[in-house]
């Protein structure tokens, strides 16, 4: 008989999303006329911008003509999104970041999932608790609950900021500002990572998918802001949570060229070799209507609207976290992300208090636990739906709560 993969059925039988939709669903059955206020998921809920969807029409157009059709497109992304990201995102800041650097995909949850395919199975990896579930989740899928994978301490005691690792570790998975704390990591915190990542001939997989909510100077946007990060670490971004493309699907993932390795028999590899290698093989491409998209973005026009819209959804942000700090609530993030973490009211745990929120307010948020067990006793809010909305549900909050 064929075998399946059992690392499977090492994981939660439901993925945290599904079981609050579940939720939601019948709750709605029970309360139909429920005005509910969904702070879960971290969709956004602003519009395309106006350049993006322009843009979309022409490459609409393009490809309805047979001189400008095009049909695959290069794995590693056009040549001309790659131009754009590299010179606006890295050069532009003094980074030195080539387009042959950028591979083009659709999106960040796929990259992050996918990159263990380069990886050795020998490796122990790092990952912090509470986290997104997909870094954990996939290393399940590929390893197992085995004694390669260790759980990075995160609390309220050290800010939900991992320290550095006391025993030998390969790779570490970080992403800052953090989903789902909100919390980030300043320059002085960062180097300390990169530094230990060199030293110890280690990895880091960087999460900045949130980086353009980032409103302090002393947090850096990139871990290549740091000095060598390029000889230790692959960054993951996102035009998602910055231009809206949550349903359109575009991001970018940077493997330098210095990034290298030594195989088994002793060879350099380079692991932008590498991802180019599998990329070609399990993926054709992102459409080249949605690169055409994300091209729009680097515009004067698009740089703009992209800045509005993260002060929309950051305004957001405050209007959570002043309005729970002065409830007397304990909170954290809202400041350079667009998660706010509050520690639920006491005698909650992170399920009890979803509960309350639905049943007496009507508002929707993200139980703590289904990030890991240190996320139990809190609670994810995020800052994407619409300013009334956002407002009318502290309001709710204050008033029922």
């Amino acid at each position: 008989m064929f075998k399946i993969n059992e690392n499977y059925l090492q994981l939660n039988r439901n993925y945290l999303f599904s079981t609050i939709s579940k939720k939601i669903d019948e709750f709605a059955q029970v309360n139909p006329n429920a005005d509910i206020i969904r702070l879960g998921i971290g969709d956004v809920t602003k519009p395309l911008p106006a350049s993006v969807i322009d843009s979309i029409h022409k490459s609409v157009d393009e490809m309805s003509k047979k001189e400008t059709f095009r049909g695959y497109g290069p794995e590693q992304g056009y040549k001309f999104l790659r131009e754009k990201i590299a010179e606006t995102d890295y050069q532009k800041r003094g980074l030195k970041i080539d387009a042959d650097e950028i591979f083009v995909s659709d999106g960040s949850k796929s990259d992050t999932g996918n990159i263990g395919d380069i990886l050795g199975y020998n490796n122990t990896i790092a990952i912090t608790n509470p986290v997104y579930p997909v870094y954990l989740d996939t290393t399940i899928m590929r390893l197992g609950n085995s004694d390669k994978l260790h759980l990075l301490e995160c609390n309220e005691e050290n800010g939900f900021l991992p320290e550095i690792p006391s025993k030998p570790i390969d790779i570490v998975f970080l992403c800052y500002p953090n989903n789902p704390t909100g919390t980030v990591m300043n320059r002085k915190k960062m180097k300390l990572w990169v530094d230990w990542a060199l030293s110890n001939k280690s990895l880091i997989l960087f999460d900045a998918a949130y980086e353009a909510y980032i409103m302090d100077e002393d947090v850096p946007k990139s871990i290549f802001e740091i000095e060598n990060a390029e000889k230790c670490a692959i960054e993951f971004r996102s035009f998602s949570k910055n231009a809206g493309f949550t349903g359109l699907r575009c991001s970018y993932t940077v493997v330098p060229k210095a990034l290298k390795t030594i195989s088994s028999n002793g060879d350099v590899q380079s692991l932008n070799l590498l991802w180019g290698r599998r990329q070609s093989t399990k993926f054709n491409g992102t459409p080249y209507i949605v690169q055409r998209a994300a091209e729009a973005v680097y515009s004067i026009e698009g740089q703009e609207e992209v800045g509005d819209l993260v002060s929309y959804y950051m305004n957001n942000a405050a209007v959570i976290r002043n309005g729970l700090i002065s409830k007397g609530w304990t909170v954290y993030g809202g400041e350079n992300a667009p998660y706010v973490w509050l520690k639920c009211p006491e005698g909650h745990d992170s399920w009890s208090f979803f509960d309350q929120l639905l049943e007496k307010c009507h508002i929707v948020g993200t139980p703590g636990v289904g990030f890991g067990s240190n996320g139990e006793g809190y609670f994810r809010l995020t800052a994407f739906n619409s300013y009334e909305k956002t407002v009318e549900a502290v309001e709710r909050i204050n008033t029922h709560l």
